[in-house]
């Protein structure tokens, strides 16, 4: 076990001496490379003019001896292209791609900056290019720009013309030819189908995108919209070619108007042919199964009017639309009757719901009215409990004088009980309200005791409730006696009266 152990130590202690290894060889050319300072990429266009810029950021205890510049293409080995020594002129190799056409800037070139100018860019020229250093005691040091080569595509796409059927078609074409680099198509449309793609390689290595969309083409697809969608890097936004499909098929006919309700002497009905179709209908035709055309029947164009329904119409009237895909014909049995069909239930229904609903509406409007009137005229006419108040009994000194006379027998009690009500009503009662008028003495005990008093029914504006029965209390001794006489003057309220 111990010798185990042991062997797994060793294999990882040379485990970590190998990663320390790398990452100190890592560092150390990463801290060298930082020094030479390069653009990463460039951008360029055939024919234009680039600039590739290098200089050595820090020369301290570093002795700078020559700069050369190396040419590194995709395909193929590197090549000096730019040779600069202090002690002698620059140089530009013969076997150089871009001989005639490169030149360290600026003139007279220094060797902290020493950049070279590229002219008149070809699509050839993409690669690497490294401008490396050769240095005391360090050795030769680099940095590497990308140059990249811009080709702008020409877009443009198109619709094709297809006739309706079952199998998938091309119907429209989108291509982007002589970019670089190659550029992106795509499709937007709710039409149902799929794109192919296809790339092709040119002169100066620039690319040609063509894409085709294909679908089963119908009727119903014919006008929808489709557009191609370009994206390349020279753009600063996808470009877009909006397309309407078109899709060709026969004419689709319908015939309207007929109701199934031609009755004898019925005037004035039409057939009217709708007809749709790409390219448009050029001739519409209508014809009758029988082969003759009825004497009552005049037809203008697309349109078949009856001047007056008899038996000769009791046919089959076909309609033919062509064009120059093909014909499409629609057609219909007419059936003569002889009496008019009564209308149809629901219109009918539909009658007679509004008129109950009117009705309905007028008698909810109607009873508002009379409900505001009559709210009105309550008003007006002082309707609901009276808001006057009657004077109390009038007040006496001692008890004695509320006594009856019980030697005095009222006349009510002899006259028969019909009398009574009608002498009741005419008569007019016994009030003193003068006296009541005079009367200082009256005070708010007396008050209280004229609403206990008042009738059930009156407005009791210190009690709703209706007012308990007269009881006789221990402070009345003498014993009650109906019927007394009232004399003018002394009381308003009448005798009782029995039935």
């Amino acid at each position: 076990m111990a010798r185990r152990d042991a062997r797994n130590w060793h294999d990882c202690s040379k485990m970590i001496g190998l990663l320390c290894l790398v990452a100190s060889i890592l560092i150390q050319h990463g801290v060298s490379g930082q020094r030479v300072k390069v653009e990463p990429e460039v951008l360029s266009y055939p024919g234009q003019t680039v600039n590739l810029r290098c200089a050595f950021t820090d020369a301290t205890g570093i002795q700078l001896t020559m700069i050369t510049w190396i040419y590194e293409p995709k395909e193929g080995e590197r090549i000096n292209i730019a040779v600069f020594h202090p002690n002698f002129d620059p140089s530009y190799p013969t076997n150089s791609p871009v001989k005639g056409r490169v030149r360290f800037t600026p003139t007279p070139p220094n060797l902290a900056s020493p950049s070279i100018e590229i002219s008149n860019v070809r699509m050839t020229d993409e690669g690497k290019y490294i401008c490396e250093y050769a240095t005391y005691p360090s050795g030769n040091e680099q940095g590497i720009t990308h140059l990249i080569m811009l080709a702008k595509p020409q877009n443009s796409a198109s619709i094709v013309s297809v006739v309706a059927g079952t199998q998938p078609v091309v119907v429209a074409r989108c291509e982007s030819a002589d970019g670089r680099p190659a550029a992106e198509i795509s499709w937007v449309t709710a039409a149902s189908g799929n794109a192919t793609m296809v790339s092709k390689t040119g002169t100066d290595d620039m690319v040609t995108m063509s894409s085709e969309y294909r679908m089963v083409p119908t009727p119903a697809d014919n006008g929808k919209d489709l557009s191609c969608v370009v994206m390349h890097r020279t753009q600063v936004k996808p470009e877009s070619f909006p397309l309407k499909l078109a899709v060709q098929y026969p004419p689709q006919v319908k015939i309207i108007g007929y109701d199934n309700n031609w009755y004898v002497g019925r005037t004035n009905v039409v057939l009217t042919c709708e007809a749709t179709g790409n390219p448009a209908p050029v001739t519409t035709q209508w014809k009758t199964m029988s082969g003759e055309k009825p004497d009552t029947v005049v037809i203008t164009e697309n349109v078949l009017k009856v001047l007056k329904v008899d038996d000769a119409v009791n046919t089959t009237f076909v309609c033919e639309v062509k064009n120059r895909i093909g014909i499409g014909r629609d057609q219909v049995t007419v059936i003569v009757r002889g009496t008019r069909l009564p209308g149809k239930g629901a219109t009918t229904g539909s009658i007679i719901g509004a008129i109950i609903g009117v009705i309905i509406l007028l008698a909810i409007v109607g009873t508002a009215i009379a409900m505001y009137r009559k709210h009105k005229n309550n008003k007006l006419n002082g309707g609901g409990p009276p808001k006057h108040k009657p004077p109390p009994p009038k007040k006496t000194d001692s008890s004695a004088t509320r006594q009856p006379n019980t030697d005095h027998v009222p006349a009510a009690e002899n006259t028969p009980l019909q009398n009574q009500y009608y002498n009741t009503q005419s008569a007019e009662p016994v009030t003193d309200l003068d006296a009541y008028h005079d009367n200082d003495d009256y005070d708010e005990d007396e008050r209280e005791h004229y609403h206990a008093a008042a009738p059930s029914g009156w407005d009791d504006p210190g009690n709703n409730e209706v007012p308990p029965p007269y009881m006789r209390t221990d402070s009345d001794p003498q014993d009650y006696h109906q019927g007394p006489n009232v004399n003018r003057g002394e009381s308003f309220v009448s005798s009782a009266m029995f039935v």
